[in-house]
């Protein structure tokens, strides 16, 4: 959205369409990783029930026999930044908004645009999703309500992909009370971010030590794939600080304006996209052959600590790198939209819901299918595309779902 200043320096809001672009192809990014992970050639194989060890089912709720050696590199390049991303442009529409509302108005508008779609994820929504997994062990037999029985016999709440927005709502909580804390906080990396709108190798270099310094300890601390709970609530820990640094990032960028600054369409950042695309691919590379590196130590006592420490921040180079290239090449290129952008724009946070008990469907109704895993993957994100699309499309008439997903 776009800012500008009236007499009551209210922020006056309209869309942006390069940002609504951007947070739909984020959303389509997400649809194509689960969509790919059932013919991941690393995918573990499907567990004799729901109980049993070691539970890789909820990252792999479907796994197909048919394996297709694109999928790897579609969740590989995916991992590496499309979440960041998210909580980056978050940030910079989540910043107008709450100068606009203040934080009591913000946050409660947050807990119902958030809180309630959540709670329906958890409670509906992701058992639904996991439900073919269930069809696909021995266990099966016993129908829904045998489901229902092991479901809540496993002690732990499956979420799926709603962790984000319980998340989302953390970093936008304490955006708010730094700004109830430190009123000028924000707008002053705002300023600096204006300040560094010539200088977009220092911002992405910014960004990059921010995450590191963010990212590195915890890291150590703990397995980079390790997630902790506290009944729904999950979260890959290493992440936490990370996604808060890109979040308050993004509000700099939204402080500062989202059409000037470092985010003026012809500013040094978009107009040097392929640049930006060059460092992300050599980023890229690197994370690869640390991945590499660190696999070939696992027979030889594993990597040490400065094998892990190179991984970890190959992945935060990567993370920068790949994220303010997709900005730089959005704020360059999408100035215009069309219905079936505005369209898929409006409902994208539907889809994000609802893709992933479309995923899993679609993937279990394709595992005797004999078709390549790179024919059933295509076949598996566009009906979820088409299929979360429609539900969304649909329920966003209901006046009352309307008001919270639209």
């Amino acid at each position: 959205m776009v800012v500008a200043q009236v007499a009551t320096r209210v922020p006056v809001v309209r869309r942006s369409v390069m940002l609504d672009s951007l947070r739909t192809f984020i959303t389509l990014l997400v649809v194509a990783h689960h969509a790919a992970l059932a013919y991941h050639r690393y995918a573990p194989p499907s567990p004799a029930s729901l109980s049993a060890a070691p539970q890789a089912w909820p990252a792999f709720p479907i796994v197909d026999p048919q394996r297709w050696p694109g999928a790897e590199l579609i969740t590989g390049i995916n991992d590496s930044f499309f979440m960041s991303l998210m909580f980056l442009v978050a940030g910079v529409v989540a910043w107008p908004s709450l100068v606009r509302k203040g934080s009591s108005q913000y946050l409660r508008d947050r807990a119902m645009r958030l809180g309630l779609p959540f709670a329906v994820s958890a409670l509906l929504l992701a058992p639904l999703a996991y439900y073919p997994t269930y069809l696909t062990t021995g266990a099966s037999g016993g129908g829904l309500r045998a489901y229902v029985a092991e479901w809540v016999s496993l002690g732990k709440w499956y979420a799926g992909p709603a962790w984000f927005l319980w998340v989302l709502f953390a970093c936008g909580a304490v955006m708010a009370g730094v700004s109830a804390w430190k009123p000028r906080w924000i707008a002053a990396l705002g300023s600096l971010f204006g300040r560094l709108a010539n200088r977009p190798f220092r911002w992405l270099s910014l960004l990059a030590a921010a995450s590191a310094v963010a990212y590195l300890p915890l890291a150590a601390l703990f397995d980079p794939m390790n997630w902790v709970h506290a009944g729904p609530f999950w979260i890959q820990v290493s992440r936490a600080l990370h996604y808060l640094v890109y979040f308050l990032a993004g509000a700099g960028l939204g402080a500062c304006g989202d059409d000037r600054g470092l985010l003026a369409r012809d500013g040094k950042l978009a107009r040097r996209w392929p640049l930006w695309l060059g460092l992300a691919l050599v980023a890229f590379v690197f994370g690869v052959v640390m991945v590499v590196a660190i696999v070939s130590s696992l027979g030889h006592g594993g990597p040490g600590l400065g094998l892990a420490t190179l991984g970890n921040l190959a992945f935060v180079m990567a993370c920068a790198g790949w994220s303010v290239a997709a900005l730089s090449f959005f704020v360059r290129f999408v100035t215009r939209s069309n219905p079936v952008i505005t369209s898929l724009s409006a409902n994208a946070f539907g889809i994000y819901l609802l893709h992933y008990a479309c995923v899993s469907w679609l993937q279990y109704s394709l595992l005797a299918a004999p078709m390549s895993g790179a024919v059933k993957f295509l076949l598996v994100f566009a009906g979820a595309v088409a299929a979360s699309w429609a539900l969304s499309a649909m329920a966003r008439r209901v006046p009352a779902i309307g008001r919270v997903i639209g």
